[in-house]
């Protein structure tokens, strides 16, 4: 059939290849298309390997076209060093506080990033903001991001000054987050059962939630491995 492309076929695959970036390069700068732009700079970090094209890009489809997936993409960028890039975590957690607000395929993620930066205040001299890094670990949770959930578990579990503890909504968040296939939240949620720790004693509830995470953790050990790029 006309048109497809014989994969085991060296020069046929370059063929495609080069015509793919030169259509992401159109559809970038040509038609002025920020999904093209971001497309462009995948292809340009998978396909050619080459990070500091791949960093001019992102920086351009982030700052002037406000497109999310590349701010949070930039902002990883920013966190490791690659592309040439400088380490730079206030910068990174710029990029991901923007695409946190705009929306999108990873602003959740961003989200989440941004209140981890916060929480630990690396971006503020050291200076951990607990409520701020509540208030977008929350919007990320709200969204049904397990690791977020089980953050603010552990923040109600443990307390710090000017965030007083809070067993009732440590275990909310603990079940939320096991409920999201989380297996630690699942583990602290059957533990604070078995103890009634800030709860009424539940045997059963407990037996229930530590099942989940060995079922959880036995998935885990059984899905095949995979690595992710930046």
């Amino acid at each position: 059939m006309a048109g497809l492309v014989d994969f085991k076929n060296e020069e046929e695959v370059k063929e495609f290849l080069d015509n793919l970036g030169t259509e992401y390069s159109y559809q970038c700068y040509r038609e002025k298309d920020a999904d093209g732009c971001h497309r462009l700079a995948e292809y340009l970090e998978n396909i050619r390997k080459n990070f500091e094209a791949t960093a001019k890009v992102l920086k351009n489809n982030c700052e002037q076209n406000d497109h999310s997936e590349s701010c949070f993409k930039l902002g990883a960028y920013h966190i490791t060093g690659k592309g040439g890039l400088p380490v730079d975590l206030k910068a990174a957690y710029n990029y991901f506080l923007k695409s946190c607000l705009k929306g999108g395929k990873k602003s959740i993620d961003s989200c989440h990033n941004v209140a981890l930066l916060v929480q630990d205040g690396r971006i503020n001299d050291g200076k951990p903001d607990v409520r701020v890094a509540r208030d977008y670990y929350t919007k990320a949770c709200d969204s049904k991001f397990a690791p977020s959930c089980f953050n603010l578990s552990t923040m109600y579990l443990e307390g710090s000054p000017g965030f007083p503890k809070d067993m009732t909504r440590a275990l909310h968040f603990s079940e939320k987050a096991c409920e999201l296939g989380h297996v630690w939240a699942c583990a602290n949620a059957s533990r604070m059962y078995k103890l009634g720790d800030g709860v009424k004693k539940d045997d059963g509830k407990a037996e229930t939630l530590k099942n989940r995470a060995k079922d959880l953790h036995q998935k885990q050990k059984e899905a095949p491995e995979i690595t992710f790029g930046v």
